[in-house]
């Protein structure tokens, strides 16, 4: 199955933010997009420190990894490096407080080959209401939102960059999403949903 899968998510495609301020040095890119599909859905599981407690044959068809491979692994095995350190944080500060977030994300294949994603993630909880892990589904992107989403991940990426201390440069990129944010009078959710 995994192989049938494997062959129809390949198609060429730059990605536009690959070599924005030599961030992308450490690691390799293939410049291959690899594509969701629509009647595909990614699933993942992680602890409350993000480390992989499962994930399904999609997650692990796209991300090029076996199951042995993920499980216990930091989430951020897959983060594609043109995915913005702020977007996480405010991700993760919002499902850390037991809400849900929608977000477009871009993740990196084991082969460099990247493929983005639209994502829902919550906080599991156990019968008490307490956070035992978080929840994510993943699907098919509308290109229409990934192309208004690239200039801004491009902004927030060289704020980040711009700053010797990776901390700085996320808090500041961080604050500069909150600001955009505010202008437009939207929620972050808000303005996922409206792309």
């Amino acid at each position: 199955m995994l192989i049938a899968v494997q062959r129809d998510l390949k198609r060429r495609r730059e990605c536009p933010l690959q070599n924005r301020g030599g961030i992308m040095a450490d690691r390799h890119l293939s410049g291959v997009e690899r594509v969701v599909r629509d009647d595909e859905i990614i699933v993942s599981k992680t602890d409350t420190s993000g480390r992989i407690t499962y994930c399904n044959d999609t997650f692990m068809a796209l991300a090029g990894y076996k199951e042995s491979e993920l499980i216990g692994q930091p989430h951020s095995i897959i983060r594609h490096p043109a995915m913005p350190r702020c977007a996480f944080k405010l991700v993760w500060d919002t499902i850390e407080t037991g809400k849900e977030v929608f977000a477009y994300v871009i993740n990196r294949a084991r082969n460099g080959d990247h493929y983005w994603a639209f994502a829902h993630l919550t906080p599991d909880l156990d019968d008490a209401g307490k956070i035992i892990g978080y929840h994510s589904f993943r699907r098919s992107v509308d290109r229409k939102a990934v192309a208004a989403v690239e200039p801004l991940y491009a902004k927030l990426l060289a704020e980040e960059t711009r700053h010797s201390d990776r901390k700085a440069g996320m808090d500041s990129a961080f604050n500069m999403l909150v600001s955009l944010l505010a202008e437009k009078g939207v929620s972050y959710d808000q303005f996922v949903l409206s792309l």
